[in-house]
C-alpha cells in the first residue's frame, strides 16, 4: 500500500495538485488556472490537474481543499468566487475520479491552518487561527491539533468578522467585513479613491512598492488593511482562546507594512488577561499551505 496522497487546492484563481508523502512534504505539484466558463469547465480543469500530478501513481487517499463556502457532510462546494459551482458534488466527483481512495473535504481556510500547523509556522501551537490575506480574506481554526470546522465545515471565516459596522458591501452580503478593507483589489481600489495615481493593472504588490516609497496613500491603506486584520484576530482571539495567529497570503508578502499596524491594533484591543500570550507569525509554507493542509485531512500524523 501507498504511504503517499493526492492532495487538490480549488480556488478561484488556481487550480493546485500535489502528491504529499505521510512527512507532509509535497512530493509532486502542478496548478491550472480556474476556468469559470461554466461549472464543467471548472471540473474539468480539477481532472486535468489531478491527473496531471497523478501521472498513473497509486494513492492511499484524497484530501481536498477548497474556496468556501463547503458543506463537509454533504460534500459539496459553493465558492463565493466560482459562481458557476453551487452545491457542486466536489467530493463525490473526485471519490468517482480515484476510485477505492478514502476522499475528504474541507475549507480552504481549514486547510491552510492544518497544513500552517502541520509543517509551518503553527507547529507549536495547539489552539491556533490561520488567515490568508490576498484576493480576500481567508481563515481556517486548529484546536487541540485539530481542525474545527464546526457545524458545515465553515468555521474560521474571519475575513467576515465586521471590522467596520457602517462600512462598504462585501461579496458575503453584509457590510464592512475584514475582507472589505484588507482583500488587495479593495485596498486597491481604496487607494485610488484618495487620488492614488497607479496604473490600470495595479495590484496589491505595486501598492506595496509605493508605501514603500514612502507615499502617504498607500501607507495608509495598508495601515487601514493591518488594522482591519488585527481587529478579526482580537475578536477571533478572545472568542475560541488562541495562542497563535498566522497570516499568509500575498498581500502578506508586504511584511511589516502589513505585520507594523496588526500589532498595534492587537496591544489596543486583545486586552483579555488570557491573550496575554497571543502571537502573530507570518506563514511559512506559501503557495503549497493548503495542498500540505490537504493532504493532513487524510494522513495518520
Amino acid at each position: 500500500m501507498t504511504d503517499r496522497v493526492l492532495a487538490l487546492d480549488v480556488g478561484g484563481t488556481k487550480i493546485a495538485a500535489g502528491i504529499v508523502d505521510r512527512d507532509g512534504q509535497v512530493v509532486r505539484a502542478v496548478r491550472v488556472p480556474t476556468p469559470t466558463a461554466s461549472a464543467d469547465a471548472t471540473w474539468q480543469a480539477v481532472v486535468t490537474a489531478a491527473e496531471q500530478a497523478l501521472r498513473g501513481e497509486e494513492v492511499a487517499a484524497v484530501g481536498i481543499a477548497c474556496a468556501g463556502p463547503v458543506d463537509v457532510v454533504a460534500g459539496t462546494a459553493s465558492p463565493i468566487n466560482v459562481p458557476e459551482w453551487r452545491e457542486f458534488p466536489l467530493r463525490d466527483r473526485v471519490a468517482d475520479l480515484v476510485p477505492g481512495s478514502r476522499v475528504e473535504l474541507a475549507g480552504d481556510g481549514v486547510c491552510m491552518a492544518l497544513g500552517e500547523h502541520w509543517r509551518g509556522a503553527g507547529r507549536d501551537s495547539r489552539f491556533m487561527v490561520g488567515l490568508v490575506v490576498s484576493t480576500g480574506v481567508g481563515g481556517g481554526l486548529v484546536f487541540g491539533g485539530r481542525p474545527y470546522g464546526g457545524r458545515s465545515g465553515n468555521a474560521g471565516h474571519v475575513g467576515h468578522v465586521v471590522v467596520e459596522p457602517d462600512g462598504l458591501p462585501c461579496t458575503c452580503g453584509g457590510r464592512g467585513c475584514a475582507e472589505t478593507v484588507a482583500g488587495g483589489p479593495r485596498m486597491v481600489a481604496w487607494a485610488r479613491s484618495l487620488g492614488w495615481q497607479a496604473p490600470a493593472h495595479a495590484d496589491a504588490a505595486h501598492l506595496a512598492a509605493a508605501a514603500l516609497a514612502g507615499e502617504e496613500i498607500p501607507r495608509t491603506a495598508f495601515e487601514r488593511a493591518g488594522r482591519g486584520v488585527g481587529l478579526a484576530i482580537a475578536a477571533t482571539a478572545a472568542v475560541c482562546d488562541l495562542d497563535l495567529a498566522v497570516v499568509g497570503g500575498g498581500v502578506a508578502q508586504a511584511g511589516d507594512l502589513l505585520f507594523d499596524p496588526i500589532a498595534r491594533t492587537l496591544d489596543e484591543h486583545a486586552g483579555l488577561s488570557y491573550l496575554a500570550g497571543l502571537r502573530v507569525v507570518p506563514a511559512e509554507l506559501g503557495g503549497q499551505a493548503g495542498l500540505v493542509g490537504a493532504a493532513a485531512l487524510v494522513v495518520d500524523r
